[in-house]
């Protein structure tokens, strides 16, 4: 690709969203219609999933191209430093502008800026960071954003925001996008990252989001047969419990509040993507490219199960959509049913950048399939987490798009779904023996896959449990550290 053909490339990356919270996926009442627009134009991958569900390790993976063990962070822990290239890096080293509005990309140490040269940073966890002091400047008597809301940023509880739209952490990272865009005032192609909290809990919508929700007939949550009710039906648990059985009330105002999250957020996309970011590389000259994605999904009481650290569909399918403009020649209204990760974001932007793509990346361009090819990434996805909120939370899983079977590392559980047929998980087939040799092979992939793991998950003839799985592997260097943020 010629120097001065290169693309600009906005990539909008929500914290928490299911990968089934879009419009175009039918869903019963979420309205996302800009989202819609950049998959129903575009390309719209419905297999898409994290490879580690939850923050950290989710975004290194983006960021690295690296699956969660080879870049040595398979779960939740804060202080370890991220020591390979990042894509930013390697854009800002090939002549491109990086930017980031809103949430950080949750990497240590905190101060590091992983290839970004311009960012405003904001969330609803950070004291101290721009939104924080933003916020304390305008509203003083609010005080930090977390006791001035009053509830968890980690549990189910919902109310609508209490203070002006315009002060809400979505609308301040739309603002500050737009400023960065706007101050973008050289020759080069720039690579902007527009980084939003939501619909990570505090589960705070504006009124009008809130209200348009708890107003609607709302779905029931998934409830496989196999899964199992928290004692005493959730009653007297933490507030911050990940096992639950959501309700009545408490039911329709997380839902209400999290798809409202969500309808906030596609709204002020709006004119952001067609007022500024495609206007602007209008007025420059170059293509572009937007990339639509998220680090995890949410549980959102499917399975009696909250927040995220699941190997199910809530947790670790996520929204992966793709547009681009006439020039890079993407096959318009394109669906993709097998397996992709975020991962595969690294290697094809810089695909799609004219750069030369590291040695040993996992994750895959998708280039190939955007302009209609039929390639395939992958025949099989492996995703896992250790241990986050207990010992039985841990899994391995494995997926083509079809099937996905999944392994408990502590006990050694199993379970089988066809997703065709069964995309809520309600029916797991792994104790029905005419699934026996579907099961077997599922597993000889799965060991496969772990012989050369340090932690002794497979002796390579069958699959060993019990073992400990720590969060780092000993490759990655580890700090101390913790944060209730997960």
């Amino acid at each position: 690709m010629k120097k001065d053909e290169r693309p600009n490339f906005l990539l909008i990356m929500t914290d928490q969203m299911r990968g089934d919270c879009l419009s175009l996926e039918r869903h019963p009442v979420l309205l996302t219609p800009v989202m819609d627009s950049l998959g129903g134009q575009g390309a719209w991958f419905t297999r898409a999933y994290t490879t580690c569900a939850s923050c950290i390790a989710a975004r290194r993976s983006l960021l690295t191209g690296l699956y969660p063990a080879r870049h040595g962070l398979v779960g939740y822990r804060e202080g370890v430093p991220l020591n390979s290239s990042s894509l930013l890096e390697i854009l800002r080293r090939s002549g491109y502008s990086t930017m980031l509005a809103g949430r950080y990309m949750h990497q240590s140490p905190y101060d590091a800026h992983y290839g970004y040269e311009r960012e405003i940073r904001g969330s609803t966890h950070i004291i101290g960071d721009e939104y924080d002091r933003m916020l304390a400047g305008a509203v003083p008597e609010f005080g930090e954003i977390r006791r001035g809301i009053g509830i968890s940023a980690n549990s189910w509880q919902a109310r609508p925001w209490p203070l002006p739209e315009y002060l809400h952490p979505s609308n301040w990272t739309v603002q500050q996008g737009r400023r960065l865009l706007r101050e973008h005032s050289d020759e080069r192609p720039f690579f902007m990252t527009l980084s939003f909290y939501a619909p990570h809990p505090p589960l705070v919508p504006p009124a009008f989001y809130m209200e348009r929700y708890l107003a609607m007939d709302l779905p029931q949550p998934a409830v496989g047969s196999w899964a199992a009710m928290p004692p005493r039906e959730g009653l007297g648990a933490e507030v911050e419990a990940y096992r639950v059985c959501l309700r009545g009330e408490a039911l329709r105002r997380a839902q209400a509040g999290y798809f409202g999250l969500i309808n906030h957020i596609d709204d002020l996309l709006f004119t952001f993507i067609y007022e500024e970011f495609i206007s602007l590389s209008a007025r420059n000259g170059r293509p572009w490219v937007i990339i639509f994605t998220a680090d995890h999904g949410e549980m959102l009481g499917d399975h009696y199960l909250f927040r995220k650290c699941q190997p199910y569909e809530g947790a670790s399918r996520i929204p992966f959509l793709v547009r681009g403009s006439g020039e890079m020649n993407f096959a318009p209204g394109l669906v993709f049913d097998k397996p992709v990760c975020l991962e595969d974001v690294m290697p094809t932007v810089l695909d799609l950048a004219g750069i030369e793509l590291p040695p040993d990346l996992d994750g895959k361009s998708l280039v190939p399939i955007l302009r209609g090819g039929a390639s395939r990434p992958r025949e099989w996805l492996h995703g896992e987490h250790s241990p986050c909120y207990d010992e039985e939370q841990a899994y391995h899983f494995l997926t083509d798009g079809r099937l996905k079977y999944i392994w408990r590392p502590r006990d050694g559980h199993e379970q089988l779904f066809d997703l065709t047929s069964d995309p809520r998980e309600l029916t797991d087939l792994s104790g029905k023996p005419e699934h026996a040799a579907t099961l077997a092979a599922c597993r000889a992939r799965l060991i496969q896959a772990l012989r050369e793991r340090p932690e002794g998950f497979t002796d390579g003839k069958a699959l060993v449990p019990g073992r400990p799985y720590a969060a780092v592997l000993p490759h990655a260097r580890a700090c101390s550290g913790s944060d209730k943020s997960v």
